[in-house]
């Protein structure tokens, strides 16, 4: 029992002699694995920034019989998308045609793919961060070590499994959000379909930057599922320096 806690006090002290050392190395940001590692931290900022940071709203024209004025109601929503809290707006706040707008809302709560992804590719992002500071400050400690390139190995692979799912996710849920803020939604609104009220649909705010954030979460997944080639010539499978060594060969070169 004595020896055990000795050697993991041990190895626990010559990890932090590691730790301490930091010495800044950027050649690794030259090899393809700290520079896909840099475009992965870029693309992961514009993948939560287009998705989070959107505010749009959606116009309707309404029109009474009884009179010749027309007046513009508007239903404000962004990020997380929950439209059945975006009620509607009136000018001044007045009532048109009789009816209280603001107990009318848009029709879906798509917070929680919007959410996933968004929180998913902060997450992308700081991990980015975290193995970039090991990259390029330990990276002696990254060459000698098993563990963590296997580690890195095994967390690209799950990254791109949930690049794929989350951005497939967001991508069903905006095209779902196009629907329900467009012009069908003259027709799913009560008030539009009682006798002496006209509505129209007016315009709704673009949705470009949104289709940015999908173009991208599809790219990351490129990225991270490439970069794994990349990751795995670290590991001990691809390079057994020690099986090398023994034998009297010369260790295979890493890709760092």
């Amino acid at each position: 029992m004595a020896s055990n806690i000795y050697l993991v006090r041990q190895r626990i002290s010559r990890l932090g002699q590691r730790m301490s050392s930091f010495q800044l190395n950027l050649n690794p940001l030259k090899e393809p694995l700290g520079f896909i590692k840099v475009l992965e931290w870029i693309a992961s900022i514009f993948a939560f920034a287009t998705c989070g940071g959107f505010k749009g709203k959606t116009e309707i024209q309404v029109s009474c019989a009884k009179g010749a004025e027309n007046k513009t109601i508007t239903a404000t929503f962004g990020y997380p998308f929950r439209l059945n809290e975006a009620s509607f707006q009136t000018p001044q706040g007045l009532n048109v045609c009789s009816v209280d707008w603001k107990n009318y809302v848009l029709i879906g709560d798509y917070s929680s793919s919007a959410q996933f992804y968004v929180t998913f590719a902060v997450f992308v992002f700081l991990y980015c961060l975290a193995a970039l500071l090991l990259y390029v400050g330990y990276t002696s400690l990254y060459r000698d070590s098993r563990k963590l390139p296997m580690t890195d190995f095994v967390i690209t692979i799950v990254v791109t499994f949930l690049w794929l799912v989350s951005t497939s996710a967001w991508a069903k849920a905006l095209t779902d959000i196009k629907t329900a803020t467009g012009s069908n939604i003259v027709q799913e609104l009560k008030p539009c379909n009682l006798q002496g009220v006209m509505c129209q649909f007016v315009s709704v705010t673009s949705m470009g930057s949104l289709n940015v954030s999908v173009i991208f979460g599809f790219l990351n997944m490129i990225l991270w599922g490439g970069n794994a080639w990349f990751v795995y010539k670290e590991t001990s499978f691809h390079s057994p320096s020690n099986t090398s060594t023994s034998q009297g060969g010369i260790p295979p070169p890493t890709g760092i």
